[in-house]
């Protein structure tokens, strides 16, 4: 996705001195965000979204009415172009893996800096992973305990990559390295590690942890 100049950005906090604490430091970060009203709850957040069609969602996983994941998958179904960054005190294994099956594209916790919150939103705005390499170890620790060893089964094909390309992909998610692809495929493991780069270019992802997210819950 392309750089725009103006990133318009929803608050979803229950608590109102967070909230409006998040927006005044947000605002002082530069002038490409502007901040929409913020919502209390998950279901002022899905009317809030309808409304102002925000590029992007701070989304708390708590709240009263609808929380976090219930509001994500919602907003997401309705308005699949927005981005939703999840910031929140939680980051148990099954919270972080379930707000980014449920689509979020970034796991914050609330006593992160600002500037990274900041270079987090600009990242997924331009199509890039918000997803440190730490938690997104521990998404793929979680999907493959909770799918079984053979996790890429029933992967679909991607669009833009090749046949070997997604022959590839499917072994990267599985866990094997380079050689052990090689090895499969019949193939150079120096031809191995250019077909993965192509990947990694092609899914715009920077690691094969990444893309192995990437590939299992989008």
């Amino acid at each position: 996705m392309s750089r725009i100049d103006k990133v318009r950005v929803l608050i979803a906090e229950d608590q109102t001195l967070i909230r409006e604490g998040i927006a005044t430091l947000l605002a002082q970060q530069n002038d490409d965000f502007e901040i929409l009203p913020g919502a209390a709850d998950g279901e002022q957040a899905i009317e809030f979204a309808r409304r102002y069609r925000p590029d992007v969602i701070l989304m708390d996983l708590q709240m009263p009415r609808v929380d976090g994941i219930a509001a994500t998958q919602r907003i997401l179904r309705e308005l699949p172009q927005t981005h939703i960054v999840v910031l929140t005190t939680f980051e148990t294994n099954d919270l972080i893996f379930e707000a980014v099956s449920a689509g979020a594209k970034a796991y914050l916790l609330k006593d992160a800096r600002m500037e990274e919150i900041a270079s987090t939103i600009r990242a997924v705005i331009n199509g890039q992973s918000g997803l440190s390499p730490g938690v997104a170890a521990r998404i793929l620790d979680e999907f493959k305990r909770l799918r079984g060893p053979r996790v890429s089964a029933k992967l679909p094909v991607r669009d833009g990559l090749t046949a070997r390309e997604n022959e590839i992909l499917t072994l990267i998610v599985e866990g094997k390295s380079n050689t052990e692809i090689g090895e499969r495929l019949h193939l150079a493991e120096g031809t191995v590690k250019n077909y993965v780069s192509t990947i990694l270019e092609k899914c715009q992802v920077k690691n094969r942890t990444e893309l192995a997210i990437k590939a299992i819950t989008y």
